[in-house]
């Protein structure tokens, strides 16, 4: 049987929880070994051989060590093609392209103004309110172009679920469902809203939800 890959970190975090879900989704064995980040675990000298910025997630397949989510996934999706959701991230190099291009605008786009929201959700320090209001502001943009190519096609990279879905599950997750401050962007947009339903009832996430929950 083969060596399940290793993932670091707790599964609250937003980018553990990306890399969990793409693990399930392409069927990999995985283990788990959560990191005390109140504890600073993240910060200890065997740890940081693996993750030198002392952050999670870190990642370990044999003797390769990664950091940063995204990149993970990518490579948990290539080097797993046949494995799972073979489609995940694409089956050619112009699927692989347009899947990239929503994953980019997740991280440099949505996530920014995202996170500042979580930030305000979960913080002990309240946020400036005007910097909040900013960051509603942004996302609603970001939201009404998705509003627009959802309109045309069922997932942000075409007609199939996507990594390019799976990447916005973290953030739009604890923004939907932690309290009734933000969902609305969500909630009140036709396309958006239905979109969200149906990549947030995948088995692999609901089992990335019951890792929170038992966590």
């Amino acid at each position: 049987m083969a060596t399940p890959v290793t993932i670091y970190g707790p599964p609250v975090s937003t980018a553990v929880s990306r890399v969990l879900a793409t693990l399930i989704e392409k069927d990999v064995p995985f283990q788990l070994i959560p990191i005390d980040l109140y504890k600073g675990e993240q910060k200890k000298p065997e740890y940081l051989k693996i993750q030198p910025f002392g952050q999670v997630p870190a990642f370990k397949d044999e003797s390769i060590t990664l950091f940063e989510s995204r990149a993970i996934c990518r490579y948990i999706c290539d080097k797993y093609a046949d494995k799972g959701n073979k489609s995940l991230y694409g089956t050619d190099i112009l699927s692989k392209a347009n899947i990239d291009q929503w994953v980019e605008t997740d991280g440099q786009t949505f996530g920014p103004p995202s996170g500042v929201l979580l930030l305000d959700l979960f913080s002990s320090v309240p946020v400036d309110e005007a910097l909040v209001k900013k960051n509603v502001d942004k996302l609603a943009k970001v939201l009404d172009i998705y509003e627009q190519k959802l309109g045309q096609t069922r997932f942000l990279a075409g007609d199939e679920f996507s990594f390019a879905d799976l990447s916005h599950l973290p953030n739009g997750d604890y923004l939907v469902n932690s309290t009734d401050r933000y969902g609305y962007l969500f909630t009140s947009r036709k396309n958006v809203n239905r979109w969200w339903t149906e990549i947030s009832n995948r088995e692999s996430w609901k089992k990335v939800l019951e890792m929170r929950k038992n966590a």
